[in-house]
Order: C-alpha cells, then sequence, then structure tokens
C-alpha cells in the first residue's frame, strides 16, 4: 500500500537550511524520507560549510547559493532548477531577516530601511520565488512559508517581526487565490517556538521558551521535525484539495488568549 504521505519523484526547493538545527533541515529531512528529489539554498560563502554536511546526510542532489538581497541571484537559482529538473513540484521558504537595532526596539520606532528590507526578504521575497515558480509547476504544486503567532498576538520582543509574518501570512493566501486554478497550493505553516539560530536574535529568547512550555495546553514544546512532518504532509498529493491556510504546529498554543 502507497503510504499517505508519498513524495516519491517529487522535485522539492528548500530555502532556508542554516544548520541542522534549521526548521528547514528538519522539513528537508521529511521530504527526504518521504521519497522527494531535494535541493536547497545557502546564503553565501561563509554559510555553506554549515549547509552542505547537512545536504550530504539527508541525499540532497544539489545546493546553491542564494541571497535574496542580491539582485539576479533568487533568478539564476530557478533558472538551474529549470535546466537541471525541467519542473518543480513544491518549494519551502524559510528564511526571515530584520537588522538589530530595528528588532530590538519598539515596533513604532523602527526605521523606514529596516521595515522595508525586513518586508523584503522575509515577505516579498516568497511572493517573487512563488512569481517564478508558477512557469515550473506546469502540474501543480505547492509552496509553503514559515510564520509564527507573533502574527496574531503581541508577542514580548518579537518587535518587528510581528507585523512582517503578517503580512506573509496574508500574502500566502494571495498567492494560493491567485495560483489556485494552475492547482498550485499555498500554505504558512506556524511553529511554536523553536531554538534555532535564527530565533537567538530575538531578546530573550530562552524565556519565551520556557513560557511557551509551561502555557501549551500539551505542556511541551514542538521541534523541527514535527514541522517537517505537516510540512511533508502539506506537500503531498494526500492534501491536493487543501490551500491557503495558515497551519500551526505549537502543542495547542494557538489556543490561548
Amino acid at each position: 500500500m502507497t503510504p499517505l504521505v508519498d513524495l516519491t519523484g517529487k522535485r522539492g526547493l528548500v530555502i532556508g537550511i542554516a544548520n541542522e538545527h534549521s526548521i528547514a533541515a528538519g522539513c528537508a529531512k521529511r521530504f527526504a524520507q518521504c521519497g522527494a528529489r531535494l535541493a536547497a539554498t545557502y546564503l553565501n560563502d561563509k554559510a555553506r560549510p554549515w549547509v552542505e554536511p547537512v545536504a550530504e546526510q539527508l541525499g540532497i542532489e544539489w545546493t546553491a547559493a542564494c541571497d535574496v538581497r542580491e539582485p539576479g541571484q533568487l533568478e539564476a537559482l530557478f533558472k538551474e532548477v529549470d535546466e537541471r529538473w525541467g519542473g518543480l513540484d513544491f518549494l519551502l521558504h524559510s528564511i526571515a531577516f530584520a537588522p538589530r537595532e530595528d528588532l530590538h526596539g519598539r515596533v513604532v520606532d523602527c526605521s523606514a530601511e529596516g521595515f522595508a528590507l525586513a518586508m523584503d526578504v522575509s515577505c516579498h521575497s516568497f511572493l517573487r520565488m512563488a512569481h517564478l515558480a508558477e512557469p515550473l509547476m506546469t502540474q501543480g504544486g505547492c509552496l509553503l512559508s514559515v510564520t509564527f503567532y507573533g502574527s496574531e498576538r503581541v508577542v514580548e520582543n518579537y518587535n518587528l517581526m510581528g507585523p512582517v509574518k503578517a503580512a506573509l501570512e496574508s500574502s500566502t493566501r494571495y498567492i494560493a487565490a491567485e495560483l489556485g486554478p494552475k492547482g498550485i497550493r499555498a500554505h504558512a505553516i506556524s511553529p511554536g517556538p523553536i531554538a534555532t539560530r535564527a530565533a537567538s536574535g530575538i531578546q530573550r529568547f530562552d524565556e519565551l521558551l520556557e513560557r511557551a512550555a509551561a502555557a501549551a495546553p500539551e505542556r511541551q514544546l514542538v521541534d523541527i521535525d514535527d514541522v517537517g512532518a505537516l510540512a511533508a504532509f502539506l506537500a503531498s498529493d494526500a492534501a491536493r484539495h487543501i490551500t491557503g491556510t495558515v497551519i500551526p504546529v505549537d502543542s495547542g498554543q494557538h489556543l490561548l488568549a
């Protein structure tokens, strides 16, 4: 019997692996376990030594540099996808950035430049990826982003990333509506707090982890494997008629006021 979550032969692009503890790495692991063919990106030459061992361990077919702030790099990445594979079945966008001085300050004090940069890297890059993926997903596909419940509620010290993630979630819904007629689905996965390198930039993040573990109905934190399990299901044909959602995987934390 074919397993429910079967990605055999599907081609997936994973954007956002920083090291083995990244949410994107957990997702890539699950994708690979379910039979997907994968490509992954690294930010730059400095990040490459941290990403390539993960790629090798997971059997990722190829890697490429991709800094969405650099003109032409994203377009070159999708051109390589087309040249190597001739198409794409799913994509994971798991990148976010805000300048430290803007992230650590009040939202009302953030600079126009910092706000624009955070929106460009964390949100608009997903729209650009959807635009570039559309002609490659001739048989339909799935576009996944990663968000956080600080988009809906004020989370202490999450600051600028709250409005940015809210924009990402709204963008995901519009992508789902606009690309739905072509069989292209879109989702935002909303994990509870996870100790990743990216999260370490948030002030007093350890306290946030402790509060989440104590307050969540299941009284425990989720991990990158939990996020990966959900991502693999959403990318599979088992979820072919589910689209436009923001799906929490947070031990029930989203239930709390």
